[in-house]
């Protein structure tokens, strides 16, 4: 029987500025448009914290009925180390889902009801990326689903159902929250490059090779400030988000300094903590223009 913190560390804790920012930004790009509801905001952040904790567990299912944590870096997962049965590591990533999809009904009803659709395939996303026979994060397109969804879809899905539409500021600063979930899991991805391959899992820094992931990394972590100077289009508070920058270069040092293995850690944790300081600020500026 695991532990309770043996559960939390199970839920990758660090992966939670992931859900955090995206709607910090969404609900800041509503607000640029008088149109925040602050309701709205907490159920777009219940959506955002229920399907990554969600697909945290449902990986750490799916790898570890795999074998693929048999040689793990990394933290613990529950299932590779024993410390939690299959079956409850499953039941603990579908009920977090349905808690997802439970509040992603309520913004829907009361919103609009095509983004059913979008719920469904962002469940879908978060089960299949490491489950099912054919799991698309085991051949490189792990860094693109992050992208997209806790990016694109999470911060215009949170701006959405607040002012009922878009604009490019909520676009570009999707672009810069995508870039930095994606920064994490190419972090992520270097650490087990070695490992990896052997249990079949052909990531896009398995497929990249070792320098040239470092270099995706470094990329990512400058799109968000490149996308900082264009919001100074909508209002000059938008610089304050620069107070991130000391943060993203201490999570690139180890990636550009030739880091591996469980020196990489680092480089996860600085490059959430990056992202939720970026979203922060960012989200902050765009609500008081």
């Amino acid at each position: 029987m695991a532990t309770t913190a043996e559960w939390i560390e199970g839920a990758r804790p660090r992966t939670l500025p992931n859900a955090i920012a995206p709607v910090l930004v969404g609900t800041g790009a509503a607000a640029s448009l008088g149109d925040a509801v602050w309701w709205k905001a907490l159920l777009a952040l219940t959506v955002s914290l229920a399907l990554i904790i969600g697909v945290n567990f449902a990986n750490d299912y799916s790898d570890g009925i795999r074998g693929t944590d048999d040689d793990r870096v990394g933290p613990m997962r529950l299932v590779g180390s024993g410390a939690a049965t299959p079956a409850s590591v499953k039941a603990a990533a579908v009920g977090c889902l349905a808690v997802g999809g439970v509040a992603g009904l309520v913004l829907a009803a009361t919103t609009a009801w095509w983004l059913v659709l979008v719920g469904v395939v962002c469940i879908a996303g978060a089960w299949f990326y490491t489950g099912g026979k054919k799991p698309y994060g085991y051949s490189g397109l792990g860094e693109v689903a992050v992208f997209v969804f806790f990016g694109l879809v999470a911060v215009l899905g949170t701006q959405f159902v607040q002012a009922e539409r878009v604009d490019w500021v909520g676009l570009v600063a999707a672009i810069a929250v995508g870039s930095y979930s994606s920064a994490v899991l190419v972090a992520n991805n270097l650490r087990d490059i070695d490992t990896d391959p052997a249990s079949g899992k052909h990531t896009l820094a398995v497929r990249l090779g070792d320098a040239r992931t470092r270099m995706v990394h470094l990329a990512l972590m400058i799109i968000p400030f490149a996308v900082t100077v264009a919001l100074v289009a909508r209002t000059p508070w938008a610089l304050v988000a620069l107070l991130a920058l000391p943060l993203a270069v201490r999570a690139n040092k180890p990636v550009r300094t030739g880091e591996t293995g469980l020196a990489l850690i680092p480089a996860l944790r600085d490059s959430g903590l990056a992202m939720l300081v970026w979203g922060l600020a960012t989200g902050a500026a765009l609500a008081f223009a």
